[in-house]
This record gives C-alpha cells, structure tokens and sequence, in this order.
C-alpha cells in the first residue's frame, strides 16, 4: 500500500495495518503452517516407526528383536537435543559425500580437511544454484527425519507395553478357538492394545508439540525464529522501528502452545472414551457405570 511507504508519517491504526502486513510478518504467519505440517507428517511416520519398532521387539527371530532393543534403548537413551543436531548433520555430510564421490570422482583432494567438510560444488545438496524454497525444504525435510526417529522409538517402547498389558487369557481363548499365532496378533491384541498405548502415546504427542520449536535450532525459519526476529529492539535502520517487544510476541506463541495442548486433550479424551467401550479397563468399567 502507498500509504506503507514512510512509516514515520503514520500513526494509531495506520501504523498497526502496515506493520502487521510486512514481508516478514508474512513469513511469520506462514511459520505456524510450518510447525503444523511437521505434526501432520511426523504423527503418522512415527506411529509407522513406532509400530514396527514394537512389533521388532516381540519378534520370535533374535536378530530382528535385537535391532528393536537397539533402537528403542539407545534413542531414548541419548538426550533429545543432542540428537535432533546430530542426525540432520550427520544425514547432510552422508548424502553430500555420496554425491561427490558419484559426481566427482577426478577430485582426489580429501573431503575431511580438519574442521572443514569440502565437497564439490555439483555434490553440494541443495545445489548453490537452487531456489530458496529449494533449501527450505531439504532442511525440513532433515529435520523431519530426526523427529520422526527420535519419538519413533519412545511410540514404539509405548506400544510394546500396549501389546503387552492385553490380557494374557483373552489372546489364550482365541487360541483356544483354533486361531493361528498371526490371527490372534491382529485380530485381538492389536485392536485392544490401543486402549492402553493411548495414554502413552497422548503424553507423547503433547512432548512432541512442545519439542516443535527445536525446528529454530536445526536452521529452520519457524515461529520462535520469526518471533525473535520481529520482537528484537528495531533502530531507525528497520522500516518499523519499535522497542523491544519479544515479551509480546513470546507470549502469543504461549497461547498458541496452549492452544494446541487443550485442543489436543479434547481429542484425546474423546478418543479414549470411544477405545474404551467394552473394555475390561478401570475407563471401561466407568462407562459401563455411566450407562
């Protein structure tokens, strides 16, 4: 808008409309789509890794059940942080290196030159030449990879204890009825294990939600970034200066948080009552009283 051009002349509600629609609050608005579409992607590749990891672990072949108890214990055994950086970074270097010994195999000089990781430029990934949303996704894309192996592993410990806490007689009566080990796996303990995951996996939805804002930390332009960005003290250098006001824009992504977490045990909850129905569960039996 014309009247955006000189931010100095404007003043009272003016001034909010052509601030609150800058490039970069844009940008920022865009951001929560960002941290939504990771929900959206991570949840079901985690429940796919989680589901596989548990179904590892009760494999009657030892190799299989082995790889399972790596997965879950030595995930969950280091801390989050750690590997949220370690995974983008170590899946970046390994694609790049690939790469260049395909692309590049006349270059003889060595890719480890003491701190530094030097590949050619045809084996860089994203290409330096690439559009910007081009970077953007590769780095989300890494980033994915890493939440989706790290709460993979806690969904798959939570499950196997879901598996696991289905009453042994039920699965013994429907062997009793003639059904093979593989019918009583998905016919009977699969479809009740959900009843007693579900609390489990609730609460790790909700950690996974909170760890959402770790996206800043792997170079992706979420929401903590751009509130950092818009909130830090501006100078007359900015097109809208203004005093410090992280406070202000911290604070709404708290309510977006919270938000977030309410809609979340409503769903939850009413999800919980629908699995419990008939269920030989203290939630179940509470049902049954109600009715």
């Amino acid at each position: 808008m014309e009247m955006c051009a000189d931010p100095s002349s404007l003043e009272g509600i003016n001034w909010w409309m052509c601030y609150l629609t800058t490039g970069k609050h844009q940008a920022f608005y865009a951001s929560f789509g960002t941290v939504l579409l990771l929900l959206a992607l991570t949840a079901p590749v985690v429940m796919v890794l989680g589901f596989s990891g548990a179904m590892a672990r009760k494999s009657s072949i030892p190799p299989l059940r082995w790889l399972g108890m790596i997965y879950t214990n030595v995930v969950r055994g280091v801390p989050d942080i750690i590997f949220f950086l370690f995974v983008p970074i170590a899946m970046d270097q390994g694609i790049e290196y690939f790469r260049h010994r395909v692309k590049c195999p006349d270059v003889l000089e060595p890719i480890r030159q003491g701190n530094d990781f030097v590949v050619c430029t045809a084996a860089k990934m994203p290409l330096g030449s690439s559009p910007q949303w081009m970077h953007e996704a590769y780095g989300f894309s890494l980033a994915l990879v890493a939440f989706a192996l790290v709460f993979g592993a806690f969904a798959a410990n939570t499950l196997y204890g879901g598996m696991n806490a289905v009453p042994r007689g039920q699965l013994e009566t429907g062997e009793a009825f003639g059904m093979t080990q593989r019918q009583v796996f998905w016919r009977i303990q699969v479809p009740q294990m959900w009843v007693y995951a579900l609390p489990g996996l609730t609460n790790l939805w909700m950690i996974l939600i909170k760890a959402t804002p770790l996206l800043f930390l792997l170079g992706v332009e979420d929401i903590v970034y751009w509130a950092r960005e818009l909130g830090g003290s501006k100078t007359s250098r900015f097109a809208y200066p203004h005093p410090d006001w992280r406070l202000y824009y911290f604070a709404f992504l708290l309510v977006f948080y919270l938000f977030m977490t309410w809609a979340s045990e409503k769903v939850f909850a009413r999800l919980t009552r629908k699995l419990s129905h008939g269920q030989a569960t203290l939630g179940g039996e509470a049902l049954k009283v109600t009715a």
